[in-house]
């Protein structure tokens, strides 16, 4: 549900700009609403899950996010439809939250790797078919079919889980729930990214501020708390869960927000419309897919450390190609240079999955599950935040008309380098980890 939603949502921005007149920096927002509501909430819902259940947690995430789905094609305006992405957002951190510890629960560790590849081969199949299927409905029904159809998938969800996951899982039954830390941790995760998605404004530079002071608060309460939101000494007292996570949040920071560029590169510059750049983008995310399954697998005889690194070095490899695109740079070349980045993030995503979850024991499997999704979401919150940063810089807050698209073209350069940037980093994040210690 939200891989499809937010792969297929990238094929209608410039519809949903033409209904609501929304400017560009605007439109980043329909994703980093979304993005930073469900940072701030996964940690909390995961720490709740394990004092009431993971399944009903995950249940409840399901509800929220069909309701939040279903009213965002009802929405009257631009500020409205952002606003309710963000109530989606709060349904998909209850989901993230749970579903890979769930998942991590009901498997040895010698099948491990396996199901988290198949999982992370679903999601990618998920993405595959959302350029496709968002392009062709926007263009013969309009960018709101994207929602409901959204919502009738998580229809069929909930019911399907509430027939299929069998049991329950409460690991910290009758321990008092961190309401102090939880909101710091949403003061912190929303000023971070607030503000650095709208730097260099001095709106932008105080609101980063503000988030990191209550994120050294939140750190200093968290290491004194018996029963804490957010088990801290998971990242000091293991170096393989520090880096691995790290290693995710760079990952994800790198290549989130190549979707969002591509989009409007393939529909502004070279004139596409959605249902065909949703054909040019449907190949990366269709190789990320199988490339999962094999490294979902691979993972369990190779070092999965290794795996991840390798894709991480041909996901800067990749992004290299595309600091270069001009506005006649052959289609061919393109679909090659997304080939290369669905065969590195395939390769990366499930083995650096499988090295976070067997470096935990049983009781973290919510917390590894929340802090792996939340580097994710914040990773994506990043990414969209860098690519908006860049066409605020150069293009500034106006629509993205033939005017401004040599303008464009420079901030998408300037948003692929950056990106290539971080991938350098995250081939040294990890690199550095060490190896995995298999937990039961």
């Amino acid at each position: 549900m939200v891989p499809f939603m937010g792969s297929s949502i990238n094929l209608a921005l410039p519809r949903i700009s033409e209904d609501f007149s929304m400017k560009a920096v605007a439109l980043t927002w329909m994703a980093t609403a979304y993005l930073i509501a469900t940072a701030i909430f996964q940690i909390p819902f995961a720490r709740l899950a394990d004092l009431v259940g993971r399944k009903k947690i995950f249940l409840t995430g399901i509800g929220v996010f069909v309701v939040g789905s279903l009213l965002c094609g009802f929405a009257p305006s631009g500020g409205v439809l952002i606003a309710l992405r963000a109530v989606v957002g709060i349904g998909s951190a209850m989901m993230f939250g749970t579903s890979i510890a769930i998942l991590t629960s009901l498997f040895p560790p010698q099948k491990r790797g396996k199901v988290l590849g198949i999982n992370a081969a679903v999601v990618y199949a998920a993405l595959a078919t959302g350029p496709f299927l968002g392009g062709m409905l926007t263009h013969y029904m309009g960018w709101q079919s994207i929602f409901f159809v959204s919502a009738g998938i998580g229809v069929l969800v909930f019911v399907m889980s509430k027939l299929f996951i069998k049991g329950e899982w409460v690991e910290a039954r009758g321990e008092p729930f961190d309401l102090t830390g939880s909101v710091l941790f949403g003061i912190g995760v929303a000023g971070v990214i607030y503000g650095f998605s709208n730097l260099p404004e001095k709106a932008g530079i105080i609101s980063l501020a503000a988030g990191i002071i209550a994120f050294v608060i939140f750190t200093r309460y968290e290491l004194r708390h018996k029963h804490p939101v957010l088990n801290l000494h998971l990242f000091s007292g293991n170096r393989i869960f520090a880096f691995s996570s790290l290693a995710a949040l760079i990952n994800y920071a790198a290549t989130a927000g190549i979707g969002f560029m591509m989009s409007l590169y393939l529909q502004y510059i070279r004139g596409l419309d959605a249902r065909h750049a949703g054909f040019i983008l449907v190949t990366q995310a269709v190789v990320q897919s199988y490339f999962s399954l094999i490294s979902g697998s691979l993972s369990n005889r190779i070092a999965p450390s290794t795996l991840a690194t390798v894709g991480m070095a041909l996901s800067a490899v990749a992004l290299g190609g595309l600091v270069f695109l001009t506005p006649e740079t052959p289609f061919w070349m393109i679909i090659g240079l997304l080939v290369v980045l669905g065969i590195a993030f395939g390769i990366f995503s499930a083995p650096n999955t499988n090295v976070i979850m067997a470096s935990v024991d049983q009781k973290n499997y919510t917390q590894a599950s929340a802090i792996t999704g939340t580097m994710r979401l914040t990773g994506q919150a990043f990414s969209l935040g860098i690519a908006g940063m860049a066409i605020s810089l150069i293009v500034g807050n106006c629509p993205v008309t033939p005017a401004v698209y040599p303008a464009f073209m420079e901030s998408l350069q300037m948003t692929f380098i950056v990106f290539v940037s971080l991938c350098l980093l995250g081939i040294y994040a990890s690199s550095v980890r060490g190896h995995t210690i298999r937990k039961k």
